[in-house]
């Protein structure tokens, strides 16, 4: 995995370099933008919803990236009645690929801080403070974008790449959960 998402940036960064010697080379503010995405998942005794404002810039006309930040709530209930509580905050960054105006494929890191509350069917509860990492991996449709805008409306399908314990992607059995996003881009300086 670390190998291809070496490879894949190592990619981006020769063509970035590529496309900006075509055209003219430096910081273009129009190319910054900002935005944001709700997420919703919902599957057999659990609930995953959150929020997740971006800002970014369009390195080339197929290629965009941006930092965001997550907010994240996961509620869970097993077969014996025990619940998991836990909210997710953290920093996170990502790259999407255009190959067509209309279609995307995202690649997300995230690192979340969790919030954990365990509610046992009996009278115990107990809480516990984590973090874990997240790499979502996914492809989505955004409408109107058009060359020298990046102004538009998107919804993406992704999963977590990485599965590890304690992500708020994957359910209390291992599961991958799938993380539906429906989100905006707004151009700042066009």
């Amino acid at each position: 995995m670390r190998k291809f998402f070496l490879v894949l940036s190592l990619y981006c960064f020769v063509n970035t370099l590529k496309a900006q010697d075509e055209n003219s080379v430096g910081f273009k503010k129009s190319n910054l933008f900002t935005g944001g995405n709700v997420t919703a998942s919902f599957y057999t005794g659990g609930t995953v919803l959150g929020v997740s404002p971006h800002l970014g810039y369009s390195i080339t006309p197929w290629l965009d990236a941006a930092v965001s930040l997550n907010f994240i709530y996961t509620g869970q209930t097993d077969i014996y009645n025990n619940k998991l509580r836990q909210t997710n905050l953290g920093p996170g960054a990502f790259v999407r690929l255009f190959p067509i105006n209309f279609l995307f494929t995202q690649f997300q890191y995230e690192h979340n801080f969790q919030n954990i509350k365990v509610i046992q069917s009996g009278a115990s509860s107990y809480k516990l403070k984590d973090d874990v990492n997240s790499f979502l991996v996914g492809a989505g449709y955004s409408s109107s974008r058009q060359k020298g805008s990046n102004s538009y409306y998107y919804l993406s399908v992704m999963f977590d790449a990485l599965q590890l314990p304690g992500s708020p992607y994957v359910d209390s059995y291992g599961r991958l959960i799938p993380v539906i996003r429906a989100g905006f881009n707004i151009s700042l300086f066009r």
